[in-house]
């Protein structure tokens, strides 16, 4: 259960938190709100005292890297005694790439939303 692999669960955080995030929560999402976990990361954890204390691999790296450790040079890494891969995983999704992605689909969507309903108004042409 996912509840159970979280060392931070907290019903309202994942309620209004992680489903939120997901689009599946309580509340309407609009279209264009796409979650980016390093933005947020650095909007709201700008000091890494979050991820200091959680991912403790990656406690000794400078701010400047702590929320996207791939943009470090190797020296950096190498003197945080972080090996991408090992220690902290390689990214697996590009956010700037899924994001247009994403936009592109929602675009698709609602172009064919306005479609449908046009043809249902015998507006159509």
């Amino acid at each position: 259960m996912f509840w159970d692999r979280l060392v931070d669960a907290d019903l309202a955080n994942n309620t209004f938190g992680w489903q939120w995030v997901a689009g599946c929560g309580a509340d309407a999402s609009p279209y264009f709100r796409i979650f980016n976990p390093v933005t947020q990361a650095k909007r709201f954890d700008a000091d890494g005292i979050y991820v200091r204390r959680w991912i403790p691999e990656l406690a000794a790296l400078p701010t400047k890297y702590l929320h996207a450790p791939w943009t470090a040079p190797a020296e950096v890494l190498r003197n945080a005694g972080v090996v991408l891969g090992t220690d902290y995983p390689e990214p697996i999704v590009d956010h700037g790439r899924a994001r247009e992605r994403a936009l592109a689909a929602f675009m698709v969507l609602g172009s064919r939303k306005t479609a449908r309903a046009r043809r249902a108004n015998g507006s159509d042409a």
